[in-house]
């Protein structure tokens, strides 16, 4: 062989393996990709691009690697050094497509996609798969399921074993909430490759939706077994195990990180599950390692976690400051109600009432669940109670009482009391009206309401206090030997006797109380003082009547007389 064919074959053979690595690389970035190996297959596709910028398939790969990562200003630069001899090509069209679909601008879009149908004569499978994995990707407001349906059944037609498509079709279902035709296309996917992990996946999705934990534990098993590196469906397997196994999700979990790319996310969640698992200690230990090693922490949630172990380790100085420093680095929408409702919990452990009470408030809210609501409300109003804050707790008792089918009449009680401890007494006697109304046998409801009316009717000149004074004596004169009935009895006939002497003038009738109420407190003087002045009044008021005129109508005729 000569000099010149073994430098030819040198040179074919170095091309060659260039070539196939090229390949190589974006085969490997579409596996990884498949596995939500998202930074992992951005290095691949860049090192591709790189060797190759007219690799459409590779410049379409990264995009979806943005699209997942919700990255649209990286996406809109990538796409930016698209060259212009792609841009223009089927896949180049679609990957601008979709860029148009994240912008929020879905006619243009549209006018993308179509065109790579014509340019294909629809008839190329792949451009329909991104053209419908476009759409699957959209919020559902800007995307088209129908038209992405219509792609897909043509691409079917053209390659009824292709799997891939029938799992695209169902994720299109799933997004029109039609289960039926989505558990279908997952079905078929698998009559085409019964180990179709993706199939597997997406099928524990749909009874994920409808809480039926027996399918999509099979199914997300099934997904593992079949591939291990499926780290979706261990995430999901993970989640279930995180409330009620620690150990089987710590197992899930390395198995999940095992097959993903290191992140900053998984970090967290080994940190979390130390923490659920009461390794508190361990799980300080880990999280302050990590911010060490990180620097500028991209987790600012680890600091959370560290507060929240200091909290159930009692150090709530420590819990205050980790919490502190969360709250400097998370954005405003990485915040959950827990976040806010713990802060309140460590002030209040500090004693520090008034930011414990501003960060409560903040959580209730957020929250949405109405029972977390009420417990959060109940937290209100005893931090409030502990600052004599009346008032307040009135507002959080009434909110903790409202619409609460485990409250209980001394909840009720309480909210009214509150209201008068505030000398809110409209209020009180509003909220003890509807103790009465629910529970009329008892005697509450009628004591505090008369006691809300004589505090409103100082002068006595209304008897707003009378009529539920008169129902108390109705109920505990059954039973006057309770030694609360007898004290509320007492006060209800001393208050009645003065209301009769002093607005009605009826002094038979004020002697009449108090007298029942020297019948069960005979030693007490001011009642027998009363009672013997209103007698002399009643004595010298029927001695002016038998006299048939009174002392002032004879002074007045013995001064007629003397003119």
């Amino acid at each position: 062989m000569s000099v010149y064919m073994k430098r030819v074959l040198f040179v074919f053979a170095i091309f060659f393996m260039m070539g196939g690595s090229k390949a190589q690389s974006v085969a490997e970035a579409r596996k990884l990709l498949y596995y939500d190996r998202y930074d992992g297959a951005a290095s691949q596709l860049r090192a591709a691009l790189k060797a190759d910028p007219g690799n459409s398939e590779a410049w379409w790969l990264l995009e979806q690697v943005y699209v997942h990562q919700k990255r649209v200003p990286a996406l809109r630069d990538t796409l930016g050094q698209m060259p212009a001899a792609v841009a223009q090509q089927p896949m180049g069209l679609c990957a601008y497509g979709q860029l148009l679909l994240e912008e929020h601008k879905k006619d243009s879009a549209m006018g993308y996609f179509n065109r790579a149908m014509e340019m294909t004569k629809q008839k190329d499978v792949p451009v329909m798969l991104a053209i419908t994995r476009a759409e699957d990707a959209a919020d559902s407001a800007d995307a088209n399921y129908a038209y992405a349906v219509d792609v897909l059944n043509k691409a079917i037609k053209r390659e009824k074993r292709n799997a891939d498509l029938y799992v695209a079709q169902g994720n299109i279902y799933r997004h029109m909430m039609d289960g039926t035709n989505a558990y279908k296309a997952y079905q078929d996917a698998l009559a085409q490759d019964s180990h179709n992990v993706e199939a597997l996946y997406r099928m524990g999705k749909i009874f994920v939706s409808q809480n039926n934990a027996e399918m999509y534990l099979k199914y997300f098993t099934d997904a593992t077994t079949a591939d291990p590196l499926y780290a979706p469906a261990w995430y999901e397997l993970y989640y279930y195990n995180y409330f009620r196994d620690v150990n089987k999700a710590k197992e899930c979990l390395d198995h999940y990180i095992a097959a993903s790319d290191p992140s900053p996310k998984n970090d967290y969640l080994v940190t979390d599950l130390l923490y659920s698992s009461r390794k508190y200690a361990e799980a300080i230990d880990h999280a302050r390692q990590l911010i060490a090693r990180q620097g500028k922490v991209s987790e600012p949630r680890l600091y959370k976690l560290v507060a929240y172990s200091y909290k159930e380790l009692h150090d709530s100085t420590k819990a205050l400051d980790y919490m502190k420093q969360y709250f400097q680095l998370q954005t405003d929408t990485g915040f959950v109600v827990k976040d806010y409702s713990t802060m309140g919990e460590i002030y209040a452990s500090l004693g520090q009432a008034d930011s414990a009470a501003v960060y409560f408030v903040k959580a209730d809210g957020l929250e949405k669940d109405s029972i977390q609501r009420q417990d959060d409300a109940r937290k209100l109003a005893d931090l409030y109670k502990k600052q004599k804050d009346y008032s307040n707790e009135a507002q959080w008792l009434g909110k903790y009482y409202t619409g609460n089918t485990k409250a209980t009449n001394l909840d009720l009680f309480n909210w009214g009391l509150a209201h008068y401890m505030a000398k809110e007494y409209p209020a009180a006697d509003t909220v003890f009206g509807i103790y009465e109304t629910k529970y009329p046998e008892q005697e509450f409801g009628y004591y505090w309401r008369a006691r809300c009316g004589a505090a409103i009717d100082t002068a006595m000149s209304k008897g707003l206090a009378i009529p539920d004074y008169m129902k108390l004596i109705e109920v505990d004169a059954k039973d006057s030997t309770n030694k609360t009935f007898r004290k509320h009895l007492i006060e209800a006939y001393g208050y009645i006797a003065a209301y009769k002497a002093n607005t009605e003038k009826d002094y038979a009738g004020s002697i009449d109380y108090f007298e029942r109420l020297l019948s069960l407190d005979p030693n007490n003087t001011d009642a027998q003082r009363y009672v013997a002045i209103l007698k002399k009044n009643l004595s010298r008021m029927a001695g002016k009547g038998s006299s048939g005129e009174s002392a002032a109508a004879k002074s007045e005729k013995g001064e007629k007389a003397d003119k």
